[in-house]
């Protein structure tokens, strides 16, 4: 049996194949979203509700499932799919900046690592391990915390990069709900770590903060953290 609402959501549909997300509204793409797990109800009113309980489309998109789910409309199913969205984004993301093989300066460690943090609603910490010709060897968490703050352990930085037989590495961390800065904290820890791995022969190349589409690199911004 058709759904009354079966003629707007062709058309919605059909505007999407058209013209692709430019010109709709953050509720019209919730709405169209939530056609594939809410088949047979207007899904308009839920995806306004969404927004004004999560302040915005990218807060619908970072809440999380149980959150999700006390808003009225909102099965498990529909708030799995809903949480998908920014870890398939970075997926894709992390997909197409894997052809970068190597690491050539600034602007490639920018489009290597920023997508590894879309839709990390937490602190990370990642280390990029590279080979002496600074080939791309690992990217792994070394670390994840609050929203706020992650415990970074100097240890498991050196131990990550010698299991993958690094010769350089790159340290990278974001701060989800605040600015791409480096606290005396960032700047202390990095110089600690730069100290470690020089005992063992590996090179901190720089240590790279990460906040939505913003970075700050360490040493692109001349902070030596090669002294204590």
């Amino acid at each position: 049996m058709p759904c009354e609402h079966d003629g707007h959501r062709k058309r919605l549909k059909a505007r999407f194949v058209k013209s692709g997300l430019d010109d709709f509204e953050p509720h019209n793409v919730l709405e169209l979203l939530l056609f594939y797990s809410i088949p047979r109800k207007d899904t308009n009113p839920i995806a306004h509700k969404l927004i004004s309980r999560f302040g915005s489309l990218s807060g619908v998109f970072d809440a999380k499932p149980e959150e999700l789910m006390k808003v009225d409309g909102i099965t498990e199913n529909t708030a799995v799919l809903i949480s998908m969205v920014p870890q398939m984004a970075r997926k894709y993301l992390e997909d197409k900046a894997d052809a970068l093989n190597a690491i050539g300066g600034f602007k490639d460690i920018g489009m290597y690592l920023m997508p590894k943090f879309v839709g990390r609603t937490v602190e990370t910490i990642m280390l990029a391990s590279l080979d002496n010709k600074n080939k791309i060897i690992s990217c792994n968490i070394i670390s994840e915390g609050e929203s706020d703050h992650a415990t970074l352990s100097k240890r498991k930085v050196m131990e990550e990069a010698m299991r993958v037989g690094a010769t350089r590495v790159i340290l990278a961390h974001n701060h989800p709900r605040g600015f791409a800065m480096p606290s005396s904290e960032d700047i202390y820890l990095t110089k600690e770590i730069y100290a470690l791995l020089s005992s063992v022969g590996i090179e901190l190349v720089d240590h790279v903060i990460f906040a939505e589409d913003d970075f700050v690199s360490l040493a692109a911004s001349g902070i030596d953290f090669r002294k204590r």
